[in-house]
């Protein structure tokens, strides 16, 4: 018996020694398409992108009343790129807009037109507010609307299309540009039911990469690996990294195996101690 106890404290012993010296095998690219930091600039397929942030970000953990829950770390890489998108604006006729912080009416005539007028609707209101021989509102009379101005303490009834001025009107033609919202756009298209505004605008498209997510960046496919907290590593080498991911699994399997070898040859080896103490009936 004795013999069956050393052969299996010898068998843990060497699962035991195996478990605590294999060494795990890790993702890492030694020959990456690109290895940046933050700031630095890449091109793909005609796409220029720059790393804008690399940062390591917290989450999960929680749980309140007392309870643990660690927050896990990870790290998130940013890219970013300006491009040029069309815009457009369509303005209906008869409808009113804001330019040069005043408000205007659209006015387009004709079944067939090619071009449209912005006619000023003035505020009403604040002319009279600021005329203080007017009162702040208008009068209707049968033959029409009326201004009462007061002069040398005489009231008298002023046509408002005289009290008034004229609006201004602007016109614009297909191809004409205007500075609108800070920006020249240029009258697109007209119909009789529209005018269309368009102008090219920059927007910043970006991506998000975490670790060993794969992400594809222009029509190339990358897998992403972070060397260290402040270095992204992206490799088109896909078939590579599943290669990798393939040996770190058959080594976990692996000491896995070795783990429960080493757990069952302790349990026998004590079971047979045990056994051992046990009296004999003859």
């Amino acid at each position: 018996m004795a013999v069956y106890v050393a052969l299996f404290v010898l068998i843990a012993g060497g699962a035991g020694v195996l478990t605590a010296t294999a060494d795990s095998p890790e993702i890492g690219f030694d020959n990456p398409d690109f290895e940046v930091s933050q700031n630095d600039r890449i091109e793909v397929d005609g796409e220029e992108w720059t790393v804008a942030e690399i940062t390591e970000v917290e989450s999960g953990g929680g749980g309140g009343h007392g309870g643990g829950g660690g927050a896990e770390t990870s790290i998130v890489a940013t890219l970013e790129r300006n491009v040029t998108a069309d815009q457009s604006e369509t303005w209906a006729n008869e409808s009113t807009v804001q330019l040069d912080d005043r408000e205007w009416r659209v006015e387009i005539t004709g079944d067939d037109p090619n071009s449209f007028t912005l006619v000023e609707v003035p505020d009403r209101q604040a002319i009279l507010e600021n005329d203080p021989q007017a009162d702040n509102e208008t009068v209707q009379r049968d033959d029409g609307e009326y201004v009462v101005v007061t002069e040398d303490g005489e009231s008298t009834l002023v046509p408002a299309g005289e009290y008034f001025p004229a609006p201004e009107e602007r016109a614009y033609a297909a191809g004409d540009s205007l500075e609108y919202g800070d920006q020249s756009v240029t009258v697109d298209n007209v119909t009789a039911d529209q005018a269309v505004l368009a102008w090219e605008a920059t927007e910043t498209e970006s991506i998000e990469i975490e670790q060993h997510s794969r992400v594809t960046i222009g029509e190339t496919e990358f897998v992403a690996h972070f060397a260290d907290a402040s270095t992204l590593q992206l490799s088109s080498d896909i078939e590579g990294y599943e290669a990798q991911v393939a040996q770190i699994d058959q080594f976990q399997q692996y000491s896995s195996g070795l783990t429960r070898v080493l757990v069952l040859a302790f349990l026998s080896s004590l079971l047979l101690l045990g056994a051992a103490f046990i009296p004999s009936r003859y």
